[in-house]
């Protein structure tokens, strides 16, 4: 298994990682994902994705270090899913140590994400990987214009 850290305009960003992530974020298309990718870039935006031994990519983090009056540095995970195919084999246990090693060396004082109340199998993954549930995420949906 090897780590992959990505670039904007990386063609593997579209053929390798987006139809992982696509597995929990069905919505993204490669003109989105895109855009998303050369805008979240200079707010801090990464993608980091695993490979198996045969050259699969098996697994994707969207993540991004940020300042807070919360935590102070913090890396918040925005994407994290497995593929299907990929499930219970290690492969998020180690997309997420691999991200805590960064948040280690960036200098983090926590690893924080957020996850749909109705992902009840990611939440056990979660509690499994010594995530703690420490609050309640609130949002408006804005019509767009």
């Amino acid at each position: 298994m090897r780590f992959v850290y990505f670039e904007p305009g990386d063609p593997r960003l579209i053929a390798d990682v987006l139809p992982v992530l696509a597995q929990l974020r069905p919505h993204l298309t490669p003109e989105t994902f895109d855009a998303v990718c050369r805008e979240g870039y200079p707010q801090g935006l990464r993608f980091t994705a695993l490979y198996d031994p045969e050259g699969r990519c098996v697994a994707v983090a969207g993540w991004r270090v940020m300042a807070t009056t919360v935590l102070g540095r913090k890396l918040y995970v925005d994407d994290l899913v497995t593929a299907d195919e990929a499930r219970s084999r290690g492969c998020g246990h180690a997309l997420l140590e691999e991200l805590e090693g960064r948040a280690r060396a960036e200098d983090c004082a926590a690893i924080d994400l957020d996850s749909a109340t109705w992902r009840t199998e990611a939440h056990r993954f979660y509690m499994r990987e010594r995530l703690s549930i420490t609050s309640f995420h609130f949002a408006r949906v804005l019509d767009q214009p």
